[in-house]
């Protein structure tokens, strides 16, 4: 339920959303794209980025909240401590428990490889579970791959990485026949055609959605295949542990990793796996919080992959940029920055200010509209006021309008119930938005294979970076996930299957990287990977319980 001060502007929205009805907004021009990006987007705000003081990617420049975690201490004084036997040999250890990591696991047991996946929270809990709006793949009659690769790089400002987006692109049409066959209910026609939609910055409708809940419905099929496979006596054997994180990576002595030492969130236990190939997987950085904005992201989106790939010698990339979605929740406050998928946009609803007016096209590509709104809130001082940020409205109730009653039910239920709950009924007023911290658009440097220049350490999803260049279209990262995690489950395998056997492993790395550390100066009370983000007051704030053993 809105306040009274919200009124008088929800009221001038109704009154100009009749004009708006027929107005066309041309996109932008490059020029004009370039000059609200520097003038607008929090990528580009000055004193926001420092230069990495040690390791492969030293002085290259990247948020301070990223700086920290690279320029940290391991929880594990390597000096003093003697690393444990294995407790488990494997052919291929999963690092990350979301969409890329089961995808990778799935492949990699289809390959006749052991595998053992660890997740410090649940097998899903995910930014795969939490995405929406759908998945993109050029498999229609007007679509190509050679279309939606242009698309890719254009949306990413023409900085992608190709061979990267050429997979990407490339095996698009075999993963949505992939989900097909494990049971992902994509929306349909009566006839049984398969339904697509635009996204911002798309040529084509591309879009293949599972109403606004397509990262859930993905996930609940891949989940349910990862179990299925874990059951199964046949050759390759899928293990797992779920509240386990990844402290530190091991390296033999020419510098390729062999697997991880691990911490039992539980019970706080310290232990080795011994590994042939490993795979990072561990997703996002949302609860970092660049900058102070809110995040669409979930709970564990805490960056370990890139502290424990960049701590053994993995090069980073595109780490000076991230997406921020322009469409957050910002209000109610209790779901302050909750993701609005694009597919609401998808479907017509319209961008205003406070005055109703309309001032971006709703379809331009996410940094773009982010700083559109940006721009209208803090230089046109068009915004809504609120606590926060404030925000600039989604006239949703166009969308009943202009495609009749039960649209939104029917096309974006999580969106409905994401706002009635509060008292906010979407299908008859607007909604208040801003942008929120969504996606790290850069990451570990890999191959199309997902190598990375570690031996024997591969990438797959939100860790990895080059595929989405600067900018991530809608879509593609339910794509990068599956893509990359089936080319990397895979890959690792069949090299795992040619190891005899690997050493024990060891924390020289870390040695080396903490003197470099303390070259540099760094204070020794900062520590990294965050493993989980720390919201008790401050008074109460200290070394979570799990890492006691650890002195």
């Amino acid at each position: 339920m809105y306040p009274k001060e919200f009124q008088e502007s929800i009221k001038k929205i109704e009154t100009t959303r009749q004009a708006r009805m027929v107005q066309k907004i041309p996109l932008l021009s490059l020029t004009d794209r370039t000059a609200l990006l520097e003038a607008y987007h929090p990528d580009y705000k000055k004193g926001t980025m420092r230069e990495i003081l040690i390791g492969v990617n030293k002085g290259d420049k990247t948020p301070h909240e990223f700086a920290n975690l690279f320029e940290a201490y391991s929880h594990i004084e390597a000096n003093n401590f003697t690393v444990p036997s294995p407790k488990l040999q494997t052919d291929v250890l999963i690092i990350g428990g979301g969409g890329a990591g089961v995808a990778a696991a799935i492949l990699a047991k289809k390959a006749k490889a052991n595998v053992f996946l660890v997740t410090k929270l649940r097998i899903a809990d995910a930014n795969t579970t939490m995405a929406q709006g759908g998945i993109q793949a050029a498999d229609k009659e007007n679509d190509s791959p050679a279309i939606h690769y242009l698309d890719v790089v254009g949306g990413g400002g023409y900085k992608n990485i190709p061979e990267l987006v050429n997979a990407l692109v490339s095996d698009g049409p075999e993963i949505i026949r992939w989900l097909e066959e494990l049971g992902v209910i994509f929306d349909k026609a009566p006839e049984g055609t398969m339904l697509s939609i635009h996204g911002g910055g798309t040529s084509r409708k591309r879009m293949h959605p599972c109403r606004d809940y397509t990262g859930a419905e993905i996930m609940r099929c891949l989940k349910d295949e990862f179990l299925d496979q874990s059951n199964r006596p046949d050759a390759g054997k899928i293990k797992y542990l779920e509240y386990t994180g990844a402290l530190d990576l091991l390296t033999d002595a020419d510098g390729k990793c062999v697997g991880a030492i691990l911490v039992n969130m539980e019970n706080g236990e310290i232990f080795t796996v011994k590994a042939k190939t490993t795979i990072l997987a561990t997703g996002g950085a949302g609860q970092l919080h660049i900058q102070g904005f809110p995040t669409s992201n979930h709970y564990g989106a805490t960056a370990d992959g890139l502290v424990l790939g960049y701590r053994a010698g993995a090069k980073l990339t595109f780490l000076d940029t991230i997406q921020y979605h322009p469409t957050g929740v910002a209000y109610p406050e209790q779901i302050l920055g909750q993701l609005i998928t694009e597919k609401v946009r998808g479907v017509g609803a319209q961008l205003v200010n406070i005055d109703g007016e309309r001032f971006i096209y709703e379809l331009e590509t996410r940094d773009i509209v982010a700083s559109a709104i940006i721009r209208e809130i803090q230089d046109r001082k068009k915004g809504i006021a609120t606590a926060q940020a404030g925000g600039v409205w989604l006239d949703t109730p166009l969308i009943e309008i202009v495609s009749g009653p039960g649209t939104i039910l029917k096309q974006l239920p999580a969106m409905y119930r994401q706002f009635i709950k509060f008292g906010i009924d979407m299908t008859k007023e607007p909604v208040l938005t801003y942008p929120t911290q969504h996606y790290q658009n850069g990451g570990v440097l890999c191959n199309d294979q997902g190598e990375t220049n570690v031996p024997g350490l591969f990438v797959a999803g939100e860790v990895s970076g080059g595929v989405h260049g600067r900018n991530r279209l809608m879509g593609n990262s339910l794509l990068d996930i599956l893509v990359f995690g089936r080319r990397a489950g895979k890959n690792a395998a069949e090299q795992a299957l040619k190891i005899a056997n690997v050493s024990d492993g060891s924390l020289e790395h870390v040695k080396k990287y903490h003197r470099e550390l303390e070259q540099a100066g760094v204070a020794k009370e900062r520590k990294a990977p965050m493993l989980l983000p720390d919201y008790r007051p401050k008074e109460f704030q200290g070394k979570f319980s799990f890492l006691s053993h650890l002195k």
